[in-house]
């Protein structure tokens, strides 16, 4: 079975942050969690920055760096507040709460609230399947909460996390309806926005000034965690749509913890249980599959592609034949039918 390219932006972006959950709680040992939170994503932010001047380098300067604009542009700031300042602060806050294997699980609500803003806000389609695979999911956070290695250390941490889950929830639908722009400017916009507001913000409030090796540790932490993973993540919102791309970003959590409870953190049935309801309902979103016919309306935007079934359109320039390349360009009415999903291309209907 060919896997989209889509799926596997979403599983790296689930690898990559996953890994960093319990590895930046244990930099919260020296590191208040607002400095921390705005150290990540300052580095994410840096990073990337210097990967576009390489890109650019190595295309030899073709390719101007394009940010989106009008309301794309209003989107885009939303989603660096939710997703850039506001989550971040939240989730450390949690982790200095509870133990980092909990804490990795329970972000499997970032999927749960992703989807049900995409699907009864932004109207995104979904099935039965999708539904139970949800629902399955909440079942485990459930499982969760009640563990007595959480309430050990009270409600707070949680539901901290659990906040946070819901910021980079409306994050990601906001991310959505820009991410048929490059992705790599995207994360790297929100990355040096955030980032440096929430660490001024963080001094501003008492925090100690971390020193000069804890701050690389968490500049490359966040760069590879929260970076790389971001743009990632908008890659997979291209091509599969918020909902299922929160669903497969719920295999983050399950990575965490088995790198959290391999430094230590305590293994429970509770903890078990709990991933195995979540592993299900990540199963059933990551097997579904998706065809009817459908109609594409008039369509004209801006963005990196190739000519697949979807780009059957003429060049008013000199074209050199190189794929992909990005122009503007327009969508005639098209009715087919494939399997698909609600990518930027499929925001169609359905009886």
């Amino acid at each position: 079975m060919k896997i989209d390219r889509g799926v596997w932006a979403a599983l790296g972006a689930a690898v990559l942050f996953g890994l960093s959950t319990p590895l930046a709680k244990i930099l919260l040992a020296d590191t208040s969690p607002m400095m921390l939170a705005g150290l990540l994503y300052t580095g994410s932010g840096i990073g990337l920055a210097l990967l576009l001047g390489i890109r650019a380098v190595s295309r030899g300067g073709k390719g101007a760096i394009v940010l989106p604009r009008g309301m794309a542009l209003v989107w885009l700031l939303g989603a660096v507040f939710f997703g850039g300042a506001l989550a971040p602060f939240l989730l450390m806050g949690g982790l200095s709460k509870i133990d980092s294997a909990s804490a990795s699980l329970a972000l499997n609500l970032e999927g749960v609230f992703t989807s049900l803003l995409a699907w009864f806000v932004f109207k995104e389609n979904f099935d039965r399947r999708i539904l139970l695979g949800m629902a399955l999911i909440i079942g485990g956070g459930v499982l969760l909460a009640s563990g007595a290695h959480v309430r050990a250390g009270g409600f707070v941490g949680p539901a901290l996390i659990a906040g946070a889950c819901l910021a980079w929830a409306i994050d990601n639908n906001l991310t959505r309806k820009v991410s048929i722009n490059d992705a790599m400017i995207i994360a790297c916009t929100k990355g040096l926005v955030a980032g440096p507001i929430t660490v001024a913000l963080a001094l501003y409030l008492g925090s100690p000034t971390p020193g000069a090796l804890d701050s690389i540790k968490a500049g490359l932490l966040g760069f590879v965690g929260y970076g790389l993973s971001l743009t990632l993540f908008v890659v997979a919102l291209r091509n599969l749509g918020t909902a299922r791309t929160g669903a497969y970003f719920s295999l983050a959590p399950f990575i965490g913890a088995a790198l959290a409870v391999g430094l230590g953190a305590p293994l429970s049935g509770t903890l078990l249980a709990a991933g195995l309801f979540m592993g299900v309902g990540v199963w059933l979103h990551l097997t579904e599959k998706h065809a009817h016919r459908h109609q594409h309306v008039f369509m004209e935007h801006h963005h990196a592609h190739v000519h697949d079934a979807h780009h059957q359109h003429t060049h008013q320039f000199e074209w050199n034949g190189q794929e992909p390349h990005s122009h503007p360009h327009v969508h005639e009415p098209l009715d087919h039918e494939h399997p698909h999903f609600p990518d930027a291309h499929h925001r169609h209907q359905h009886q």
